[in-house]
């Protein structure tokens, strides 16, 4: 009975909330147009600050009828805008609202509307588009979609400062990635938007501030043109560094140190110009202090992290600047028991977002630590480093996993800390662990520390293999994603490097002979260079490479052939050179070489080409070959001279390279021994 009894209750709730809402839309519908405006206005007033009665109004099917109204060329413009002000109302409450309001294709509607010669109404239609499309649950690219609209928006600049205000932030927030810049840049977003830096209305200013830093971001094309623009007399960088003063508000400081610090990275400005140096840079780190509130401290942290990641000499600075490295530890503080925060609701969103300073701080370490041995020494000796990078790895969100993962890689380019504090805290461990199952982006950093550790000097390497890593990585090189197949294959050359016969032998068995010629014809050439480089890796000591060429060495033969008869750059032949030199080395693999025809006529080919790296890679192999103390050399070099090869090693002995010129005559000397 309990069950059957449920439904009419909700429903009589239901009927009970939405029947005190029924009269704001039945009045909508009234003949008499000033109703009609009142009843719109008393809405408009019901409506300010109530979530609750946003959300009836919206399923008693207000929003069609407002948006029939205000494109009804009947309707006053008073009316209109009105509808346009409740409109903007409804869109201020939850995202669902917004979502609602979309469904109903709201934006086509308030675009027409800013046809209209009404400055009023054009207005309100501009802040309704502002909320709507500031909402995350707006695709950007309605915006773009009617190509007639950002030129008239570029034109509707100059009618009021609100006009300025509101389509300067429809800008900033629909302007994701370059195509959306450049239909910006186009349609002279630059010229239009540069005056407003010096407008009266600290909105205005604010938001145009924010629109440059939007447009400019990872944008050679558009931070070439504003280091030029002149506004008022005065170059637009020396404004932007004026805005960015103490005495101006941090909103204000911290896109203007934006501004300057993509101009930079897009190659605009250089890095030792002062007014990186000495105002973005301080401006920036002044932001990661503890006075300022958190998203300030979260901004400031991973903008001068983008700043810095570049350059050592602006590392080094920052490094020394206000104690930083010191400081960023308090982000991992945060909030503390003792905090300074009274106000609740701050606390409860400081909570909230306090991964997010962890995130900033893991990132800007790895900025700083990305170069200088110095650096990363203070880092790692900063309290409780190492132990707070561990346990960024098993974060619950993604990004603080992921930039914790981008701290330690930078780390682990140190010899130093690979062989002390990577291996005082067993990194390795919550590393396997976070490569068992992380998605892609984490993956691939995570990937390419491994390679480090895998490193013939760093103690991490046994333990490492130990746990399965073999497996793991020759998983790796079967991803679709080609950085993926890089870092498995970089890990494994780098696993080979120096390796006892079993690893070896692990390694080829896991990765299977079919998957190892995949990747010698792989699209991306890192992936095939690398490829290469654990072949040659395997191929290294002649037992390895006897025992090796016995199971594996006529697809090996073969796969050298293709490459050096394919379309390969200088390096990839090199690379295939040195491999079949070390065959060469081998007691009987070189057998291999010596019976095939082909290859050999393949060496001397190369023995007389134009590119010094492929003749000497060429005569690694013909001195491997005819080395006199080994059985069977006579005969080598009886074959090799009836090819020709004496003559050309006479050739190269007259060489301008010296380097060649002396590996010729050493050979030479293996014939008159």
């Amino acid at each position: 009975m309990a069950c059957l009894l449920e439904t009419p209750i909700r429903m009589s709730v239901l009927s009970e909330v939405t029947a005190s809402s029924r009269h704001y839309v039945d009045r909508l519908f009234d003949p008499d147009p000033q109703k009609v405006l009142q009843g719109v206005i008393d809405m408009k007033n019901a409506v300010i600050g109530n979530n609750k009665q946003k959300a009836n109004l919206i399923v008693l099917g207000a929003v069609p009828r407002l948006l029939y109204l205000l494109q009804q060329e009947t309707s006053s413009t008073e009316l209109k805008t009105e509808c346009a002000v409740v409109l903007g109302s409804l869109a201020m409450g939850t995202e669902n609202n917004v979502k609602s309001l979309l469904d109903c294709h709201i934006i086509p509607a308030l675009l027409q509307g800013l046809l209209s010669p009404d400055l009023k109404f054009i207005e309100a239609c501009l802040r309704c588009l502002r909320t709507i499309f500031t909402s995350p649950v707006t695709p950007e690219e309605l915006l773009y979609t009617d190509a007639t609209v950002i030129p008239h928006l570029m034109a509707l600049l100059s009618r009021s400062r609100y006009t300025q205000e509101y389509i300067c932030q429809i800008f900033s927030h629909c302007c994701k990635g370059p195509d959306h810049q450049t239909i910006l840049f186009n349609h002279g977003a630059v010229q239009n938007i540069a005056h407003l830096l010096t407008s009266p209305s600290y909105k205005v200013r604010m938001q145009a501030l924010k629109c440059f830093s939007v447009l400019a971001f990872e944008n050679p094309q558009v931070s070439m043109t504003l280091v030029n623009v002149l506004v008022d007399g005065e170059l637009l960088p020396q404004i932007f560094v004026k805005m960015l003063q103490r005495d101006k508000p941090i909103e204000m400081q911290l896109t203007s140190a934006k501004c300057l610090t993509y101009m930079c990275r897009a190659g605009a400005i250089r890095t030792d110009d002062s007014c990186i140096v000495l105002k973005t840079l301080p401006c920036l780190v002044r932001m990661c202090s503890k006075e300022r509130l958190l998203e300030e401290r979260v901004e400031g942290a991973e903008t001068l992290a983008y700043l810095i990641e570049p350059d050592v000499e602006l590392q080094r600075i920052a490094s020394i600047t206000d104690h930083l490295i010191a400081m960023l530890a308090d982000y991992f503080k945060y909030p503390s028991s003792v905090s300074a925060i009274t106000d609740i609701k701050r606390l409860d969103h400081d909570l909230k977002h306090a991964h997010e300073l962890r995130q900033a701080a893991f990132k800007l370490y790895a900025s700083l630590g990305a170069n200088d041995e110095d650096i990363r020494k203070k880092i790692i000796e900063t309290e409780n480093m190492m132990d707070r990078i561990v346990t960024g790895l098993s974060e619950s969100s993604v990004k603080v996993r992921l930039a914790a993962v981008r701290c330690l890689h930078s780390l682990s380019r140190s010899v130093q800390q690979l062989r002390t504090s990577f291996q005082d805290h067993a990194v390795w461990k919550p590393l396997m662990k976070v490569l068992q199952n992380a998605p892609d982006e984490i993956l691939v950093v995570a990937s390419s520390m491994l390679c480090n550790l895998l490193l013939e000097f760093s103690p991490s390497k046994e333990p490492i293999l130990e746990s399965g890593a073999v497996e793991l990585l020759c998983g790796l090189t079967q991803s679709e994603n080609p950085a993926l197949r890089v870092n498995g294959i970089w890990a494994l050359m780098n696993m080979a490097f120096q390796a006892e016969q079993k690893i070896k032998a692990d390694i080829l068995r896991s990765l299977s002979t079919e998957q190892l010629f995949r990747l010698l014809s792989d699209s991306d050439m890192n992936v095939l260079m690398k490829t290469l480089g654990l072949l040659r890796n395997l191929l290294s000591t002649r037992p390895h490479i006897d025992k090796i060429m016995s199971t594996h060495g006529k697809q090996i033969m073969q796969a050298v052939t293709l490459i050096l008869e394919g379309e390969h750059s200088i390096e990839v032949k090199e690379q295939t050179l040195c491999i079949l030199a070390n065959i060469a080395d081998g007691t009987t693999a070189k057998e291999l070489i010596m019976t095939n025809d082909d290859i050999l006529q393949k060496i001397k080919y190369y023995m007389g080409h134009s590119h010094v790296k492929l003749q000497l890679a060429a005569m690694f192999c013909i001195s491997n070959l005819i080395w006199n103390e080994e059985e069977g050399s006579q005969e080598r070099q009886d074959k090799l001279r009836d090819m020709g090869i004496v003559d050309i090693l006479h050739k190269l002995s007259q060489s301008a390279d010296s380097n060649l010129c002396d590996k010729a005559k050493t050979a030479l000397q293996q014939y008159l021994a």
